[in-house]
């Protein structure tokens, strides 16, 4: 019995350290045991780091000035290696893997481009070993680039958007903190689940309601609405809430094969506005309109009447609000579905244009297009 008892320790002891063992027993006994390392793949090394990639656009994280102290400077000017060499800390977070995907201002992002981003996304996060990936950008349109990845990347790993108020020439520069703690947020399993987020100024945001607020502050982008997901504290990821709304893995929007989406306008409304943009964009050949509104939603009647007479020819109208907090609402001053019209809710204008571009790729009924609104 003690010779059985010391075999079986043994046993234990190599399956512990990851040996692979064949026993061969005939008759109830142990004629002998040896190492047999091809008949199961090793087992997973706990000391291994997740691997993130890292897909940079340009903006003002990649921006050059002549002087610390002057702020003019040209986006886009560095190349994403030598963001990355600015931040030796990373290495002790993640297996680091860098793509130059394009390298323009973010002014000049457009459909085409983000078409291109969320394929390469979504083939890096097929890959099991990949834990997430982080878009170094530009803030002029990356709320709406966020948004974008957030309909139509189709994993539940993180997606996180890195960029910068001040390029990295300039005193206080700030990208390299918000592209270390987006590293982190990418590599950690806290974030699965959490949908695209911005890290800016130690917060994380949400896309579904980030919103760049200010024009110079160093903490540009805010939740209005809702206010952020959680914070990044001392490289530890912070959460304090998640969106209820429908994204990524549950998104509905497969834009996969596609190299255009329909096109859709944004026109204002404000004291005086004429019908003046609305023809001119049925006559361009837009497929969707969003009004960005005064109030909740709200148009001259003019505007309306030219809005009604787009719809009748089969152009979509989503009412929005330039205000930057509330949603537009149905069932107030206009009647959306006695006209056939969309209302945003939470969603901005931009944000807006973003959804209905999406929606047009499988309806024009505004029932339906209505239902995406109030779930994404």
């Amino acid at each position: 019995m003690k010779a059985e008892k010391g075999w079986i320790q043994m046993i234990e002891r190599g399956v512990t350290r990851g040996r692979r063992l064949m026993v061969f027993m005939t008759a109830g006994c142990m004629l002998s045991v040896f190492t047999w390392g091809s008949l199961w793949a090793a087992e997973p090394d706990p000391s291994a780091k997740p691997v993130v990639w890292v897909l940079a656009t340009g903006g003002t994280i990649a921006g050059q000035g002549e002087s610390q102290v002057v702020s003019a400077y040209k986006p886009g000017s560095l190349r994403v290696e030598e963001l990355l060499t600015a931040i030796p800390e990373m290495a002790d977070v993640a297996e680091i893997h860098a793509e130059q995907f394009t390298q323009i201002a973010s002014q000049d992002m457009d459909v085409a481009t983000w078409l291109r981003l969320a394929a390469r996304i979504n083939e890096l996060l097929r890959d099991p070993k990949v834990a997430g990936v982080v878009v170094t950008h530009g803030t002029d349109t990356q709320e709406e680039t966020a948004y974008f990845l957030n309909l139509t990347v189709k994993s539940e790993k993180p997606v996180v958007m890195a960029s910068a108020m001040r390029p990295p020439s300039a005193l206080g520069a700030d990208g390299a903190r918000n592209l270390y703690h987006a590293i982190v947020c990418a590599a950690s399993s806290q974030a699965v689940g959490q949908g695209v987020m911005i890290i800016m100024d130690d917060k994380i945001i949400g896309a579904d309601d980030a919103t760049k607020v200010s024009t110079l502050d160093a903490g540009a982008f805010q939740d209005p609405d809702f206010g952020p997901l959680g914070i990044v504290y001392n490289g530890r990821l912070i959460f304090s809430r998640h969106s209820l709304k429908r994204h990524t893995a549950q998104s509905e929007f497969d834009v996969s094969g596609l190299d255009s989406l329909p096109r859709v306008e944004v026109v204002s409304s404000y004291a005086g506005a004429t019908a003046l943009f609305i023809h001119a964009a049925v006559r361009a050949g837009a497929q969707g309109i969003v009004i960005a509104g005064v109030g909740n939603g709200n148009m001259s009647t003019e505007m309306q009447h030219a809005a009604e007479s787009a719809r009748e020819q089969g152009v979509a109208i989503v009412r929005s609000s330039r205000i930057m907090r509330g949603p537009t609402t149905q069932w107030n001053e206009v009647d959306d579905d006695a006209l056939g019209f969309v209302a945003s809710w939470y969603a901005n204008p931009y944000r807006a244009r973003i959804l209905l571009m999406l929606a047009l790729t499988r309806t024009n009924d505004y029932r339906e297009i209505q239902r995406m609104f109030l779930q994404y």
